[in-house]
């Protein structure tokens, strides 16, 4: 849950004082190795903050790839077992086609006038 705070904040300097403050508890309660891997991954994981705040939840979450793996695995679960692999790939590329082919894929996840214009001001700045 702390983790999903760090990355619940309005910048990239609150985001790093949360996480800050997130090692100092996990070394508190004596988890030396989870405090490690939060500050040796933190600049990482804030990667998104250097874009436009509108494009930050869309970036940070694969939202899309998670449900195309839910619909997958439902898919593959009314099957229940399969004769060989390939018969679960071949279920798997229709499926994959069938949101290829449909709607859902022209659905814009960023709008890039956003970015456009983060860069021309950049680009005016710099």
């Amino acid at each position: 849950m702390q983790a999903l705070a760090i990355h619940a904040r309005e910048s990239k300097k609150a985001a790093r004082e949360k996480a800050n403050a997130v090692v100092e508890q996990l070394r508190c309660i004596k988890l030396k190795e989870a405090a490690k891997k939060v500050e040796d991954g933190i600049e990482e994981t804030l990667t998104y903050c250097n874009f436009p705040g509108k494009h930050w939840t869309r970036i940070r979450t694969n939202n899309v790839i998670e449900r195309l793996n839910r619909e997958i695995r439902r898919r593959t679960r009314v099957v229940g077992s399969f004769p060989d692999g390939n018969s679960a790939l071949m279920l798997i590329c229709a499926r994959l086609r069938h949101v290829a082919g449909t709607q859902w894929v022209n659905k814009k996840y960023l709008n890039m006038k956003h970015l456009e214009a983060a860069t021309e001001d950049v680009s005016i700045a710099g």
